[in-house]
């Protein structure tokens, strides 16, 4: 049922569950605040949240309720099924699937008159201001929200410069857990460190949607090798894993374990065939397809260099790639719409490969930190500029979904999971170079 502003609803006995294994799998991080949406559902999460680490954490700080974290006022369909919606409001609920920022409802005035509103674009703003008065509160703190679906997909879609037509790009689980990175104020630099992660509730990945008929793809990153660690510009120089790198393709492998797996492609570069080996190591009907579109960026002169020999050979041009990575042009190597081109050609071709079937399908795709930040940034409607704001570990683990198959919107069901390789919330991997 359709619950929005509606405060009719309450945990269910799994609801409290989930909201302790919240708490559990927050141990050890030791926020300065925490904040809640009033409604019934969302404070008893935070409630038990706070419980649970008060248990380690005796001075762990009290819940605020602030009401620009409540769900998406939907007045006209609360307390009502999505079935019931369908057959009542065809043309909004099309609207609210196909083109949510053009969703409106024309809603009664205390004086008798009736006023359009659009839900969709007012929780985008709701979400912006909630962000704007946290973060002038909060600036360099840890801070936890709790809160729900569509707020929650605002608050990571308007981070990220998204805006309301995205809402159904995102998917958000209950008691899933999402980590954002905020460079300073509103406006400054945002990295999305981890969405949707839903390993702590014994579920590794969020389920597939109902009635979603298209693929669902399992995008990796290739394990840590010896110049990840050392932070030294690999691009497409066929650098294999270190043993770091190999337990990472292990632990993949282990926690991919019992997902069927339909076919796989990877890059044909050493280290992402490896990591793509070892996973399908529990798969062995499955064969790997190998993939030079998916080869890593050519950094071309930089490549075996680190960061101090390339300020000295190119002053400048270092800072410039990491604050407007679309302006770069690599010397002797690619340029990120080169990248892009090449990168997305090649998903749009395995998206169309694994579609139109009678059951949805699974793909492994293994490849690099820049294409998938490219691939990232496209399923979400995001351009190279962005490049940035999608964070890669070494053999984390993000799924995109394609509801109708290659011709649907796709969905960023989860981002950057890694919480098989350290147990951890947070990536733990090295921030080495690409």
């Amino acid at each position: 049922m359709i619950q929005g502003h509606d405060d009719q609803s309450v945990l269910t006995e799994l609801g409290e569950q989930q909201a302790r294994r919240v708490g559990a799998a927050l141990s050890g991080i030791v926020p300065d605040a925490i904040y809640a949406s009033p409604l019934k559902r969302a404070r008893r999460t935070a409630e038990l949240i706070a419980e649970t680490l008060r248990q380690q954490q005796p001075k762990f700080p009290e819940p605020q309720f602030s009401d620009d974290l409540k769900e998406i006022s939907l007045p006209l369909w609360e307390a009502l099924t999505f079935t019931d919606v369908e057959a009542q409001f065809p043309e909004q609920y099309r609207a609210w699937r196909q083109q949510p920022e053009n969703l409106i409802m024309s809603v009664a005035q205390t004086d008798g008159s009736a006023a359009d509103f659009y839900p969709v674009r007012a929780i985008w703003a709701q979400a912006a201001r909630f962000w704007q008065e946290l973060l002038t509160e909060h600036r360099g703190q840890t801070v936890i929200t709790v809160a729900h679906s569509a707020i929650n997909r605002a608050l990571i879609g308007s981070a990220l410069a998204l805006g309301p037509e995205s809402l159904n790009r995102l998917y958000q689980a209950n008691c899933a857990i999402s980590v954002l990175n905020f460079a300073g104020g509103w406006g400054d630099a945002v990295q999305l460190e981890s969405m949707n992660l839903t390993g702590h509730m014994d579920s590794p990945l969020p389920p597939l949607r109902t009635g979603f008929q298209g693929p669902r793809l399992l995008l990796v990153r290739h394990g840590e090798t010896d110049w990840n660690r050392d932070q030294r510009f690999q691009g497409q120089i066929d650098v294999p894993l270190n043993p770091t790198g190999q337990e990472q393709a292990a632990r993949a492998a282990d926690f991919l374990k019992e997902i069927p797996i339909h076919a796989a492609v990877s890059s044909s570069m050493l280290r992402p065939k490896q990591t793509a080996e070892k996973i399908l190591a529990f798969h062995p009907k499955v064969s790997l397809a190998r993939s030079q579109a998916l080869w890593e960026i050519s950094h071309g002169a930089w490549e075996g260099k680190f960061e101090a020999d390339i300020e000295a050979a190119y002053p400048g041009l270092l800072s410039q790639w990491q604050t407007a990575p679309e302006t770069v042009q690599m010397p002797e190597g690619e340029n990120l719409q080169q990248v892009w081109q090449r990168a997305i050609a090649a998903w749009q071709d395995i998206v169309a490969a694994h579609s139109g079937g009678d059951q949805p399908q699974t793909v492994l795709v293994v490849a690099h930190d820049a294409i998938n930040k490219a691939i990232l940034c496209h399923v979400t409607g995001l351009g190279p500029e962005h490049f940035w704001q999608f964070k890669q570990g070494n053999g984390a683990v993000s799924v995109i979904d394609y509801p109708a198959g290659a011709n649907s919107v796709p969905m960023l069901s989860a981002a950057n999971i890694t919480m098989h390789l350290s147990g951890s919330i947070l990536d733990k991997t090295a921030a080495g170079a690409l």
